[in-house]
């Protein structure tokens, strides 16, 4: 049967039992209360039809043919209440009515009925929950066996108790609540006891031997999320959430939405919101180039570009595997996008050109890079053919065939750099601001931004992987600290900073707090079921070629201008001799095809700040090596 068959059966069924409640009422009203027991009258029956027909038109007025048997609630029964004394008052005024031979109607009556009328509709709606509460307090359920503790004794932690103990699908058992309004304690809830604050979530875990948590507080703000989890994986249970306080605004509070716990909430800080109205304004209806577009960051950016109904989305990198992969990602998410993927390289001058002059894009995001600190501390002369060269090649091109906007995709490595990699970078911003402060018709802009949750090598992937296997967790050093944020809200600030650009600057996003990888790992481990170092170590390697302890944002030189979105921020041009620049990315040209091994001396003359390390990058892999 179709859903529009269920909902006509149902209102039917409803209609029969509203007929056969309008009519009990009118018998126990008249036999009650009427001077005759004779009802084999017309007169008395156009009292029951009249009453019929006000009755029927006052339940489909206040909408009572719609409701949700499983979710009635006091709501509707105050609808049923106004119908009812609707009724009586319609009853009371024809009060009086000689109805045959003497009888009439009385004022008992009209009372008597509305009364009863009200009982019987009540019932009739309410008769799926009294079936549900008599089967769930009258019947021990099979496979009822996984104990569960639910944080939060609110509507969504009600509501999540109320599914476990109706529906004969869900296996969990609610044992207790948790909660700091001190007002709910001792209080049962669906027969459920709040028996505590969440502050003795250990104790109570191990007094009412639960086996899981639920956290159920959807509208708490992220840092204290963070709080609790932290507190309820003290318990070495395992831990599930509800995902946000949209849940409870579509109805969709239910056991099914609740999910694993992950490290992104452990970071305490509340997601990233961007004005989507000014994405929509530069980006709708342009050709869109994205290089390194099959990369974490490349790859987001075309998702979320291809909702912003480009006229033509390209993907551009030198990997086959991830841009296949992307291109039939959005081909079936996006059959109407108009997407284009080319397997080139950023390092071909020629193929650029080709490009450029082939597909004029009007705006760029230039995420192809070597970002791999330790790999290129190892390779400084190809992380400069990548990074400087290939980012100079695009962005000539984009200046020469009038690109409207260029977005290079930077990092907080590139600020007082101490590996090659982040030097490198810095060279690209210093090229995106001479060629954007030369440019007629192109605003070129970089965004810097730190670690990304969930990338490509980064540190979340290689803890997951490294736990499966049974450990141990490595750690470079125990208190190393790093900005975070997840792809797709360092995606979505790069989108809206292409808004804001004007040409020459450096865009640098507020990441809120830095974390210390150490807490990461461990609070991972925990997440994962296992008790750190007892079940799984976390050991300390030492820092790598090219890492330093934290990251910084900005460099001395530098000050930060507000933008319209607090969490993007302008740093200052620093002046820089373009001559010398152009001088030293020829020199720089010279040796990374000619594999100097001087080249990080030469990066050091260009980018002042870099700090070379003098550790041998070789030897101290090898070392590494043979220590695992």
């Amino acid at each position: 049967m179709t859903e529009k068959g269920v909902r006509q059966l149902h209102r039917l069924i409803l209609i029969v039992a509203d007929f056969v409640s309008v009519t009990l009422a009118c018998l126990i009203a008249w036999f009650c209360t009427a001077r005759s027991l004779s009802l084999v009258s017309w007169p008395v029956f156009g009292w029951w039809t009249a009453n019929l027909l006000v009755s029927f038109a006052l339940l489909f007025l206040f909408g009572l043919y719609d409701v949700v048997f499983a979710t009635i609630g006091l709501r509707e029964v105050l609808k049923m209440a106004c119908i009812s004394v609707l009724l009586c008052l319609c009853n009371v005024v024809a009060a009086g009515i000689v109805l045959e031979n003497g009888v009439y109607l009385e004022f008992s009556t009209a009372f008597v009925f509305a009364m009863s009328f009200f009982c019987m509709i009540l019932c009739v709606r309410f008769s799926k929950r009294i079936y549900l509460a008599w089967k769930s307090y009258t019947f021990i359920k099979k496979n009822y066996h996984t104990n569960v503790m639910v944080v939060g004794a609110g509507d969504a932690g009600e509501t999540l108790v109320k599914e476990m103990i109706h529906s004969d699908k869900i296996t969990y058992k609610p044992v207790c609540f948790l909660d700091d309004d001190l007002g709910k304690h001792g209080r049962t809830i669906c027969g459920v006891k709040v028996v505590g604050a969440i502050k003795d979530v250990k104790k109570f875990v191990e007094q009412y031997e639960v086996q899981e948590i639920f956290v159920s507080i959807p509208s708490s703000d992220k840092k204290r999320i963070s709080e609790i989890v932290k507190q309820c994986n003290e318990a070495g249970v395992p831990v599930k959430m509800l995902p946000g306080l949209y849940q409870l605004a579509n109805g969709t509070v239910n056991v099914e939405s609740l999910r694993s716990v992950d490290v992104v909430d452990l970071l305490g800080r509340e997601q990233v919101n961007v004005n989507l109205e000014e994405i929509i304004g530069y980006i709708e209806n342009k050709v869109v180039l994205v290089t390194g577009g099959g990369g974490s960051i490349g790859s987001e950016l075309c998702r979320q570009i291809a909702t912003h109904n480009p006229k033509t989305l390209i993907i551009l990198d030198i990997y086959e595997n991830n841009a296949y992969e992307i291109e039939q990602e959005l081909r079936r998410g996006n059959p109407d996008l108009h997407l284009l993927t080319l397997i080139a390289s950023v390092r071909d001058k020629r193929i650029m050109r080709d490009v450029f002059e082939k597909y004029r894009p009007q705006i760029v995001f230039h995420a192809a890079a070597h970002k791999h600190v330790p790999l290129m501390e190892t390779s400084p002369n190809e992380a400069v053919k990548n990074n400087v060269f290939g980012t100079l090649n695009v962005a000539k091109c984009a200046d020469e065939y009038g690109v409207e906007t260029f977005v290079q995709i930077s990092t907080d490595k590139a600020v007082n750099p101490t590996n090659i990699m982040g030097a490198t970078k810095r060279i690209c911003e210093m090229i995106i601001q001479t060629i954007g402060r030369n440019s007629k018709n192109t605003k070129f802009v970089a965004v810097r931004f730190g670690n990304v949750l969930g990338s490509n090598g980064s540190v979340i992937p290689l803890f997951k992987k490294q736990i499966a296997e049974g450990g141990p967790v490595t750690v470079t050093h125990k208190d190393i600290i790093r900005y975070f944020m997840t792809i797709p809200e360092a995606v979505s600030l790069v989108l809206q900073a292409g808004a804001y650009a004007k040409g020459g600057q450096i865009f640098v996003l507020d990441m809120g707090e830095p974390v210390r990888i150490y807490d990461l790992a461990y609070n991972l481990i925990r997440l994962s079921g296992f008790e750190p170092n007892v079940d799984i170590d976390i050991v300390c390697t030492g820092l790598r070629p090219g890492e330093k302890l934290f990251e910084e944002r900005l460099m001395e030189e530098e000050g930060l201008q507000k933008t319209d979105n607090g969490l993007i921020n302008i740093a200052k041009p620093i002046e820089m001799d373009e001559a010398f620049l152009w001088n030293m990315l020829q020199k720089l040209e010279e040796q990374a095809y000619g594999e100097s091994a001087d080249m990080k001396v030469s990066v050091k003359e260009l980018v002042p700040t870099y700090t070379i390390d003098t550790r041998d990058s070789v030897a101290e892999s090898l070392h590494l090596n043979e220590e695992k």
